[in-house]
């Protein structure tokens, strides 16, 4: 569907300058964008693209009006107007409504009737399915479970019993919503005994959960993850874990049990979240860094060490393993010092 330059002006907040009747149907990157197409630049490093688009708009900062003498959205962050531009320009598909003859149903489960279930789903006994909701291929809600409105279960992803989704989730493929917790104890003797895993996970509403993430049911209370939370791919959370409003996670990131993640946290990729601690609201952590402890936040933590020559990081590491002694060495040093300085040597 085709919009003009200014219903996309007014849908992105944007200033429009140039031909509001030009229809613009869709958006491309700005080196490939061609007259029906809206590109953005929101980074100098792309700046030199501009002169040679051929886009029918560009998504430009307002410091930038300059750089560009064609049809422009001018506002103050262009990737937030233009995912709000590419949003309306490419909708998610429409919802089909039905039960594919290949679909396995309780008679006990309430479906609605606005609902898509696709082929070899499985809806278990005692599970609601909201309005609109879209079960993908193979996918598993169990027994019990709440899916709200106009959320999306993607092909083989699995809902285990008694777990809740909001309203306008994406639960990507193959996420896994309520598996048993990591709860064993260990006997005298060295062995492992399991621990039964009683809670639930609880999500809220605008949830995205990333294809293969595996998020763990509480061992007594629930793993809760707040409204608008979105958990990239292949990220672990484990028991009993709370994740407060509009976190996001990068892909990778594994949160052990019964950690507390504030709101407005942005977790990099790799990161790992000790259990047990606190993080505060809008705490930034950045790319493969653990959090041992508490931080209360607001801020940002680094712990991780970027790749090195190999024969340099060699010879870093083998001095890394003396530091204990050059402390002590230092010290005395610096002790010794200390009495020259105030004469004690005289």
């Amino acid at each position: 569907m085709a919009y003009t330059l200014r219903e996309l002006a007014d849908a992105a907040s944007a200033t429009l300058r140039g031909q509001g009747e030009v229809e613009i149907d869709a958006v491309a990157p700005l080196n490939r964008a061609g007259p029906r197409q809206v590109a953005y630049c929101a980074s100098s490093r792309y700046r030199a693209l501009i002169a040679t688009s051929r886009a029918g708009a560009l998504v430009l900062h307002r410091d930038d009006s300059d750089v560009f003498p064609g049809n422009a959205l001018l506002c103050d962050d262009p990737r937030i107007a233009f995912a709000r531009i590419a949003r309306l320009l490419h909708p998610p598909g429409p919802i089909q409504p039905g039960r594919h003859p290949s679909a396995v149903i309780h008679e006990s489960a309430n479906v609605a009737d606005s609902a898509s279930i696709g082929p070899q789903a499985v809806i278990e006994a005692g599970a609601h399915i909201g309005d609109h909701v879209a079960v993908g291929s193979g996918a598993v809600v169990g027994e019990r479970c709440t899916v709200g409105a106009f959320t999306r279960i993607e092909a083989r992803a699995v809902i285990m019993h008694d777990c809740v989704i909001g309203e306008r989730c994406v639960i990507s493929p193959g996420a896994v919503i309520g598996g048993e917790g990591f709860g064993y104890v260990r006997e005298a003797d060295g062995r492992w005994t399991k621990v039964p895993q009683l809670g639930r996970v609880v999500i809220g509403n605008e949830v995205d959960v990333g294809a293969n993430t595996t998020i763990d049911r509480g061992a007594l209370g629930d793993t809760v993850i707040a409204d608008g939370v979105k958990l990239d791919n292949l990220i672990q959370i484990a028991h009993n874990v709370k994740v407060g409003e509009d976190t996001a996670m990068a892909g990778c990131v594994g949160v052990a049990g019964s950690a507390v993640i504030g709101k407005r946290c942005m977790i990099a990729g790799g990161s790992g979240i000790m259990g047990h601690i606190t993080v505060g609201d809008d705490v930034e952590v950045t790319a493969m860094s653990f959090l041992k402890g508490s931080v209360a936040g607001p801020g940002r933590y680094s712990s991780s060490l970027p790749a090195a020559d190999a024969d340099v990081w060699a010879r870093n590491l083998g001095r890394f393993r003396h530091l204990d002694e050059l402390a002590r060495r230092l010290r005395r040093v610096e002790q010794t010092i200390k009495q020259i300085l105030s004469g004690g040597n005289h």
